[in-house]
């Protein structure tokens, strides 16, 4: 997984915080290319809580 400031700003508006699934599905949606796809689904899933900004490096 390799996240580039490019990368990551396909997710700047996405809803946070935000399950592993629901970032997936705003990436899909959105357009954004198949690396924020790929790099999310290698993401660990944090359950209820969500994933966070911080955690995909931005």
């Amino acid at each position: 997984m390799f996240w580039t400031l490019e990368l990551a700003s396909y997710l700047e508006d996405a809803p946070w915080p935000a399950t592993k699934d629901e970032l997936i599905d705003y990436a899909i949606r959105s357009g954004a290319p198949i690396e924020v796809v790929e790099n999310l689904q290698e993401l660990e899933d944090e359950g209820e809580n969500g994933v966070t900004i911080e955690q995909i490096g931005m």
